[in-house]
């Protein structure tokens, strides 16, 4: 008999102190991309008890109210009053912010590539690697583990902000294991845990049945559920104190959340606060964009896309592309059709995904992946047809 192949991925609510810190610093970047399209910035958030802190650097031409922005976005989330360990009306908000290092901008304002010809053009803003990844376990093209955690976290939310479940408090968090056949097909959910802030009176049974009907229920489909699939709920017994007040929360920190859940590998660049010249975001973007693109196109099952970048250098110092053995192409086919399809200097990432744009804040929360393409462009499965034909030139030839 075969053994078992589980794999478990996790989510956490807006409400969790990392999440609160993507989501102040991405509001603060849209905020001044409003104003100024061209604006550097790698601004970092850090939250505590009753205190929220922003330092980095911000080489803009505009101005925004940064405590005025914090405190709106900890009130969209939902810390409202004093008991819930913070709120946005009596919280200090402490700011830290340089401009971006001169020796940074020449390299990121005109690349190596152009720097003797009189035409400018961008330079990616560090070195690094970025990793991208799809395949067609889900209709979103994401593997199923963190699909299923995010849409458990997001139901959490909803529940709490309908008054459907009106004792639930902001901070939460959802894992999901997912167990596969021998074939490397979901088979079916193995376990769910659910930790979710409460009100201090609700018993914890009444907490563990609404969960698994308002939530679980509403969320995971039946078929992968059984008999044998085990439910952990609140497991500690109580958590009602929780938030900024429970464990500081930091900007970047939840990168795997961000991303696939552990499911694909990761080049360990956080996304929140950042610019599109920073490719630690729009290169993961774009690689998502690529991997997303292969797999709608039928071209693997399964497709992870490595860029990687020097600091001040335009194009990519390396492409890497791995399907799993899931495509009839070679990996050396599928980098070429890449290479003529996407321009994947920073310049040609922004524009091809339109990315100078207030659209970040939104995506702070509940992955940036296997979202609405309106929402996030690099979910767009435009350049299928492009790939298909590219490729049928190379088994003609």
């Amino acid at each position: 008999m075969a053994e078992r192949r589980l794999f478990t991925s996790e989510s956490v609510t807006e409400g969790h102190p990392d999440k609160i810190a993507d989501q102040i610093s991405d509001a603060i970047l849209d905020e001044i991309l409003k104003g100024d399209v061209n604006a550097r910035v790698a601004c970092e958030t850090v939250v505590n008890t009753g205190m929220a802190m922003i330092v980095g650097e911000i080489s803009t031409k505009t101005y925004v109210d940064i405590p005025k922005i914090v405190r709106e976005t900890v009130k969209d989330i939902g810390y409202t009053r004093a008991k819930y360990g913070y709120d946005y009306k009596t919280m200090s908000v402490l700011t830290g912010i340089d401009e971006q290092s001169q020796d940074i901008a020449q390299g990121v304002d005109n690349a190596i590539e152009t720097r003797d010809s009189g035409v400018m053009s961008t330079g990616a803003g560090d070195q690094g690697l970025m990793f991208g990844y799809a395949c067609s376990e889900t209709d979103e093209l994401m593997p199923l583990p963190i699909s299923l955690a995010h849409k458990l976290s997001k139901r959490l939310t909803d529940v709490r902000k309908e008054n459907i479940l009106d004792y639930l408090r902001p901070d939460g968090k959802t894992q999901v294991t997912v167990e596969y056949d021998e074939n490397d097909q979901v088979k079916r959910v193995d376990t769910i845990v659910i930790s979710t802030q409460h009100h201090d009176d609700i018993p914890v049974e009444r907490i563990y049945d609404d969960i698994r009907t308002h939530v679980i229920g509403a969320v995971v489909p039946s078929e992968l559920l059984d008999e044998e699939t085990k439910y952990i709920i609140n497991p500690t017994g109580r958590f009602v104190i929780g938030g900024p007040q429970g464990d500081a929360g930091l900007t970047g920190r939840k990168i795997i959340v961000d991303t696939y859940g552990g499911y694909a590998r990761h080049g360990g660049g956080a996304f929140s606060g950042k610019d599109p010249t920073k490719v630690d975001r729009s290169a993961a973007y774009a690689s998502r964009y690529i991997a997303k693109n292969i797999v709608a196109a039928k071209v693997a099952e399964k497709c992870e896309i490595q860029l990687a970048y020097a600091i001040g250098v335009s194009q990519p110092v390396s492409i890497s592309v791995d399907t799993f053995g899931t495509s009839e192409h070679s990996e050396e086919e599928i980098t070429g059709a890449i290479r003529k399809l996407f321009n994947l200097s920073p310049d040609g990432i922004i524009e091809m995904l339109n990315l100078r744009r207030p659209i970040y804040k939104n995506t702070a929360s509940y992955g940036h992946f296997g979202r609405n393409a309106e929402e996030c462009p690099w979910e767009a499965t435009d350049k299928v047809e492009q790939l298909q034909k590219e490729l049928k030139k190379v088994e003609v030839n």
